[in-house]
């Protein structure tokens, strides 16, 4: 309570509470995501590979509806970065510049301290394919803060859009979308190049953050809020009831069709209504917020963002390999095709959470600016990066 009450002091009485519990409550649905719905199998070498409950649990599809929750993010996204450029001290190009290294720095050390844990590991028996399969888990959130490194640069096309089209700026991006879901899912999808589904990924996540943009312009009220809950939650349903959308939001193994890789328009459904519901509970959570032992855990989640986002799966996978030495550890490393294991599962998020705290107080350094860093170790930490992203890309 006394780390809450200094908080609390320390707090600006100009703060937007509700904003700062949005983003938390985004933050935390990431690595809650993947734990729940990641899972492992164990092979006859004692190798761990990706495993996922919803691959055998149909019903369990609308977890991921409440988990997936990257349109409150790039939401409030939007919202904060079009307050910032409108107080940024200095250029255009010397915000971006900010903004862009504060999202890089974390990305570069979870990276290259994986790229010397790898060898590492291998020597003390790990198994390559479990390596395989951990690179491939830290990398999966990683893709996030490069899509949302674009959308940042693009904050000033964002806000003069806003400033001309007002509610109306993301519906194009909307548009774009649907387009290229007729292509790809329609009567001639099978004349229509793969390929052609990478043209979802800009419009697709760029929706919710030019939302936001357009909110903070105050070009978003509660009367279009409205308006996208209503329209974003019928249409979701109109996507899964009559054109046979996949129910979840996350790719399932074996599934020919993901709807978030890239982004389908029932992503974009889901992200409109929460954004509705967000901008119209807005008021409400920033008088719940006003307590400061709510405030508090917001606080310190959001001081540790980037940290929670590169780390949680080395978490999981802290007690993940070596728990494969052990053998069948249920709800860790045995198949996720049964109940028993979802309970053993939800069992296992404490302990994947302390690992993560854990974790994170040596890791949040690299959020701070790397000002006693060497130009040599710079480059060193790059080098080991790229090598890092070439393994687990599965390039070498």
């Amino acid at each position: 309570m006394r780390l809450a009450e200094k908080i609390e002091a320390r707090t600006p009485a100009h703060r937007d509470r509700a904003v700062d519990g949005l983003r938390a409550l985004a933050l935390l649905a990431v690595p809650t995501g993947h734990w729940l719905l990641g899972g492992f199998t164990l092979d006859a070498d004692g190798a761990l590979h990706n495993a996922s409950p919803l691959a055998a649990f149909g019903f369990f599809a609308p977890v991921s509806w409440v988990l997936q929750m990257l349109g409150i993010f790039f939401l409030v996204g939007g919202y904060a970065s079009v307050l910032s450029y409108h107080r940024r001290p200095g250029s255009t190009a010397q915000w971006l510049k900010q903004r862009i290294t504060r999202l890089g720095r974390p990305v570069l050390g979870v990276t290259a301290v994986w790229a010397v844990m790898i060898p590492v590991l291998y020597a003390l028996g790990v198994p390559g394919t479990t390596l395989r399969t951990g690179s491939t888990l830290v990398v999966q959130p990683l893709w996030f803060v490069g899509v949302y490194t674009v959308v940042t640069a693009l904050t000033p096309c964002c806000v003069r859009l806003a400033r001309r089209l007002g509610a109306w700026a993301a519906a194009p991006l909307l548009a774009s979308v649907a387009v290229v879901d007729v292509l790809r899912y329609g009567p001639y999808a099978n004349a229509v190049p793969s390929w052609l589904s990478v043209l979802n990924i800009l419009p697709g996540w760029l929706f919710a953050y030019q939302l936001g943009v357009s909110w903070g312009e105050g070009r978003l009220g509660r009367r279009h809020a409205r308006v996208l809950l209503v329209g974003g939650a019928a249409l979701f349903a109109v996507l899964l009831i009559v054109f046979d959308y996949p129910a979840s939001m996350v790719g399932v193994p074996g599934e020919s069709r993901t709807n978030s890789h890239p982004p389908s328009l029932l992503v974009l459904a889901l992200a409109s209504a929460q954004s509705g519901a967000a901008i119209l509970l807005r008021d409400r959570i920033a008088r719940l917020l006003t307590r400061p032992a709510l405030w508090a855990p917001v606080v310190v989640v959001n001081l540790s963002a980037m940290t929670i986002l590169c780390w949680h799966q080395t978490a999981m996978l802290a007690a993940a390999v070596p728990g494969a030495f052990a053998g069948a550890v249920p709800g860790l490393t045995t198949a996720p095709d049964s109940l028993g294991w979802i309970l053993a599962r939800l069992a296992w998020l404490p302990l994947f959470a302390g690992l993560l705290v854990l974790i994170g107080r040596y890791a949040r350094r690299f959020e701070e600016p790397w000002t006693k860093t060497t130009r040599t170790r710079r480059a060193a930490a790059g080098l080991l990066a790229a090598g890092f992203a070439v393994f687990a890309l599965g390039l070498a």
